[in-house]
């Protein structure tokens, strides 16, 4: 008995002195290296670096690509989730597949499908060129592949929430002449509310860090379609490599205030259980 627990405690630190080494390398020590490079050459240089107004050009189209994606996709994601776990209908096993497309294909395949869509090749070209609406090496590209790639993770994150809740308590508040939106903000929200913020918290991660699809779309244009993501990777090519890791720093910062407050959703959303 004695040499099974020092076994068992041995083998219990082991496994945390690998988890702790292999995060160490992976993610402390990257991210270590990006802030010190990022002030490698002072304060100065680096208020510079990420003050420029390309940076703060990309910044800006970063935020506007996540504020839109998030807006969309918890709409689709919420009206998708209940559809599929309240209703039974053809197609629901097909929606289902459909919605995980996006974590299956490759970011760059799905960048590319959007040039073909809506490039000059396209049949929609013509009457998009003649409503002067700009897709490829513009904005609302960034924005259609930022919705695309973060398609999945609000429904994702709702589906198994009301699958478990079931529909009881929606049936008796129907039964008692409740309407629709009564019965979704009273009963249906307050169970999925957690998840539903912990959705919305994955979907702003995924979408300020984009790189693949927005790329294809982008054109790569200084100040017009370059995200945070692809600013930085401009600067790198050009051996800038400061203001690089400069602006590497506000995607570091974006990702840590992230993840706290998944965390506080986390937390709030265990206890509230």
């Amino acid at each position: 008995m004695h040499e099974n627990t020092i076994g068992t405690k041995a083998v219990k630190w082991l496994l945390i002195g690998i988890s702790a080494v292999f995060v160490f390398v992976m993610l402390v020590l990257p991210l270590g290296i990006v802030v010190v490079e990022s002030l490698r050459d002072g304060w100065d240089t680096y208020w510079a670096a990420v003050s420029d107004e390309y940076t703060l050009s990309a910044v800006f189209l970063t935020v506007e690509a996540t504020l839109f994606a998030v807006i969309i996709n918890t709409i689709f994601g919420v009206f998708a989730a209940w559809a599929i776990t309240k209703f039974h209908f053809r197609g629901k096993k097909l929606l289902t597949t459909l919605i995980d497309i996006p974590v299956t294909v490759s970011p760059i395949i799905a960048g590319l499908i959007f040039v073909l869509t809506f490039g000059r090749q396209s049949a929609l070209y013509p009457y998009l060129k003649e409503l002067d609406i700009k897709v490829v090496f513009a904005v609302p590209g960034i924005v259609l592949a930022t919705i695309f790639v973060t398609f999945p993770f609000i429904s994702r994150e709702l589906i198994p929430v009301l699958e478990a809740q079931g529909t009881d308590e929606e049936e008796a508040a129907a039964l008692m002449g409740a309407k629709g939106w009564t019965i979704f903000s009273k009963i249906t929200f307050p169970h999925i509310k957690w998840a539903f913020l912990y959705g919305v918290v994955l979907c702003s991660a995924r979408a300020m860090g984009e790189f693949g699809a927005v790329s294809v779309l982008s054109g790569h244009l200084r100040g017009k379609t370059n995200t945070l993501p692809l600013h930085v990777e401009i600067l790198f090519n050009e051996f800038k490599y400061v203001p690089a890791f400069a602006v590497s720093s506000i995607l570091v910062m974006m990702a840590v205030i992230i993840l706290i407050i998944r965390s506080v959703v986390e937390y709030k959303g265990k206890r509230n259980e």
